[in-house]
């Protein structure tokens, strides 16, 4: 069984490959998350071991009885396919919620909250695998959006308010925010809603696509792990 921190409406996986547990949703033959909590993939329990090896008359006489038509005239049912895995997402697989201060380098979750051409204001919800009691607030600024072509960067082309971001606390900033920043592959928007309020998927490392109206939004695209 392995374990991650999933947010609601995160992509978890296609629907052909796992079954859906508590805490997930289908959605166009994929599985997201409903909830924030702990993702559990639990395989599916083996079937009962080999069959005993009949001896040779047994076999013979299984065959006899295959022959004068009193067998059930094949195997019985056939083996179905293989069972899938069952993924679910549950609150209380995450450890206690407790008061954990974000500390410089920590690699956090947050939610955009607003924006301005400067910075963007997020809610810091999860650090590490720790989800927090309560929502500190954080800054990403236009210098720490990308670690390259900074003079170039802006901010709505970035996030938009109700993004999911991965970020790094790179300063206990003021005594209001934390200053966050996306400037590495890793780092940047993991969730994104469209304007028409569907839930997008990453087609590059700086657009979203909506699959129902089929536009393309601007962000900072985090690489997926």
């Amino acid at each position: 069984m392995t374990q991650a921190v999933a947010v609601p409406g995160q992509l978890l996986g296609p629907a052909d490959k796992f079954l859906a547990g508590a805490g997930t949703h289908i959605h166009d033959a994929n599985l997201y998350s409903s909830l924030l909590g702990t993702v559990a993939v639990a395989q599916p329990e083996k079937g009962p071991g080999p069959a005993k090896r009949l001896t040779r008359i047994a076999a013979l006489a299984a065959g006899n009885n295959s022959g004068n038509g009193k067998g059930n005239g094949g195997s019985g049912s056939a083996a179905g396919t293989d069972a899938l895995p069952t993924i679910s997402v549950s609150r209380s697989g995450i450890a206690e919620k407790r008061e954990v201060l974000p500390e410089v380098g920590n690699v956090v979750l947050c939610r955009v909250t607003r924006i301005t051409p400067r910075h963007a204001s997020v809610a810091i919800l999860v650090v590490g695998d720790t989800v927090l009691e309560a929502e500190w607030q954080g800054i990403i600024r236009v210098q720490d959006v990308r670690a390259t072509e900074k003079d170039r960067v802006k901010i709505y082309e970035s996030f938009r308010p109700g993004d999911i971001v991965r970020a790094q606390v790179i300063s206990l900033g003021d005594q209001a925010n934390y200053y966050l920043a996306t400037a590495s592959n890793e780092l940047g928007v993991i969730m994104a809603t469209s304007e028409a309020g569907n839930t997008m998927y990453p087609v590059s490392w700086k657009e979203y696509k909506d699959p129902e109206t089929g536009l393309s939004e601007p962000r900072k695209v985090a690489k997926p792990f």
